[in-house]
């Protein structure tokens, strides 16, 4: 076994083969993200076999298009293109796997951020074929260096590049060697840490789920990496965080009725006596009861939903928080990166609605303090963002809200920003 895997094998979790990882595929438009979740699927066995009949009779003799396995819209048959995310599961002896295939179109980077936001790692996907190796210094393409920032900005913890259609070159060692040498400088100026780079040919299985036979290459197959990558492990430690989803009501409707708070804990942990605070309103409570799946439990952690019974009847509803007395803040203005989504611009002074764990607010951009060159990762002028375009800009929210860095915690950290006219969803924002 090579000293990469056993290094990669070396910093993982002792949880990590226990513990299914999401990971997204992203990349420019042709890439072969779609045959490459197919080449995992196929090889692992995860086909049902009416799929399988499906594709080989769709293939009329020729061979299967993999890609057909996650693009399941008419649309994106037609045009042999991804639209939406698809969504897919599969498992080796050592390790579960839950797929999300991301188009690789501009237009539909928004469903990239989507899928990005809950994943634990990133394969980036580069066609080699595309990129002019004959240049001293290999230009990569803008798609490749916007999907890369936008997961390294989503906090997706593990990064890894993946060179496709090696198959294609004549001299694949030397083409490799450019491209990894150009992703690292890349990665290394916009400081993201990169996992592992490997060399696959999609299409023909090449080091995708088998180690490469080559003599130019003697690290992990990508399936080796994502065997060894850690998932997102939510902190336990710390404040409490949670914010209230559903408020319900225990009893027959008459009398005295004690409700359960439920919610996802987004930060630490809660336990029967533990002293706990509800935001914006700033009320203070001893929890009672803890609950999780309609049974009282001893205590529940970050990542689980639970409810709790209060010593005390509050005023709580959907959208507020509940948290350690004193451990949050809320405001009405913070600074944050903003990804823009929408074909309409984002523009200082126009209200948004935006959506902080279960609540929606109105808010307006307050200024931009400058936006990202995804090329150059320079800082540039700007009085608006257009479409796919990422800025650091200043928010003013109706109500305060208890934010804190998108860094510390991804779901305290981020807000999702609606068009109030078209009701689209136009842009993410991560506190700074």
């Amino acid at each position: 076994m090579s000293a990469v895997l056993n290094n990669l094998i070396h910093e993982q979790d002792v949880d990590t083969q226990h513990r299914a990882l999401r990971f997204l595929t992203a990349g420019s438009v042709d890439d072969g993200k779609s045959t490459l979740i197919g080449r995992l699927l196929f090889d692992s066995r995860a086909i049902l076999a009416d799929q399988l009949d499906t594709l080989e009779k769709r293939a009329a003799g020729a061979p299967i298009d993999l890609s057909l396995l996650t693009d399941g819209l008419e649309a994106e048959r037609e045009q042999g293109i991804t639209i939406d995310v698809a969504y897919r599961y599969f498992a080796t002896k050592t390790r579960k796997f839950i797929i999300a295939d991301a188009p690789g179109h501009e237009q539909y980077t928004r469903n990239m951020v989507t899928a990005a936001a809950g994943s634990d790692a990133a394969v980036v996907l580069v066609d080699i074929t595309k990129l002019k190796l004959d240049e001293a210094e290999i230009t990569l393409l803008p798609q490749t260096r916007r999907h890369s920032l936008l997961a390294h900005l989503l906090r997706v913890p593990s990064i890894v590049f993946a060179i496709n259609k090696i198959d294609a070159l004549e001299h694949p060692a030397e083409g490799y060697a450019k491209v990894s040498t150009a992703l690292r400088k890349f990665a290394q100026e916009a400081g993201i840490e990169v996992k592992a780079i490997v060399p696959v040919s999609a299409l023909r299985g090449d080091n995708v789920t088998q180690p490469l036979d080559a003599s130019w290459y003697q690290g992990p197959s990508l399936l080796q990496v994502l065997e060894s990558l850690p998932t997102v492990q939510e902190k336990v430690e710390g404040r409490l965080a949670i914010p209230v989803q559903y408020v319900a009501t225990n009893g027959d409707g008459t009398g005295h009725q004690p409700r359960t708070l439920w919610g996802r804990i987004a930060h630490g942990q809660v336990k029967a006596g533990d002293e706990i605070q509800v935001l914006p309103s700033g009320q203070k409570a001893i929890v009672a009861e803890v609950r999780k799946a309609g049974e009282t439990v001893a205590h529940s952690v970050a990542g689980e939903s639970a409810g709790l019974l209060l010593d005390r009847q509050l005023d709580v509803s959907r959208g507020d928080w509940i948290v350690t007395p004193g451990s949050a803040e809320p405001k009405q203005a913070f600074e944050a990166t903003l990804a823009w989504l929408d074909t309409e611009p984002a523009q200082v002074g126009r209200k948004y609605w935006v959506r902080h764990g279960n609540r929606w607010v109105q808010a307006r951009i307050t200024a931009i303090e400058h936006k990202l060159d995804i090329h150059t990762l320079a800082e540039a002028q700007a009085h608006e963002l257009a479409v796919n375009e990422i800025g650091h800009v200043k928010i003013e929210t109706q109500q305060p809200l208890p934010v804190e860095p998108y860094t510390e915690n991804r779901v305290g950290g981020a807000l999702i920003v609606v068009d109030p006219t078209s009701n689209r969803t136009s842009g993410a924002l991560l506190v700074r």
